[in-house]
């Protein structure tokens, strides 16, 4: 096999080691925001149309553009840390997905296109879910940080 075959054959099996399916839903949600939502955001979106949501509350223009690297980063971590299923993964997708949870409830029950408090609540229920599923799957991440 070729180093470039050998190669490929690591990240592929890397890609598709073993981990609860729903888990690697999760890492390709992150490498899609990653490497194809957030460059779009960032680079092709005019500032007039880009928003980006926080704990629920919506940024409009130059504020949204202002955070996105964040929401970048954010992405890229996930990615990774998911990728190599790295240990400290366990309490900041965690946390960080449970801020998700808190925004969906916050937007749907504040924003004019919220959809309201009991689908927020549905929707906040979904990632609380998520979220405990990540806080207690740590078992699945190995220990090197």
């Amino acid at each position: 096999m070729t180093d470039e075959a050998s190669r490929l054959d690591t990240i592929w099996r890397q890609l598709w080691r073993p981990r609860p399916v729903w888990m690697t839903g999760v890492m390709l949600f992150c490498f899609y925001m990653t490497f194809i939502y957030m460059p779009f955001d960032m680079f092709v979106k005019p500032v007039e149309q880009d928003e980006e949501v926080w704990f629920g509350f919506v940024l409009h223009g130059w504020y949204a553009k202002a955070t996105e690297p964040l929401h970048w980063a954010i992405y890229a971590a996930g990615a990774w840390g998911f990728y190599h299923m790295r240990a400290w993964m366990t309490p900041w997708a965690a946390l960080y997905t449970m801020q998700v949870a808190i925004g969906m409830l916050v937007f749907s029950g504040t924003d004019p296109r919220g959809a309201g408090w009991v689908p927020g609540l549905i929707h906040a229920a979904v990632f609380t879910g998520l979220a405990s599923a990540l806080w207690f799957g740590r078992h699945h991440f190995g220990s090197q940080h």
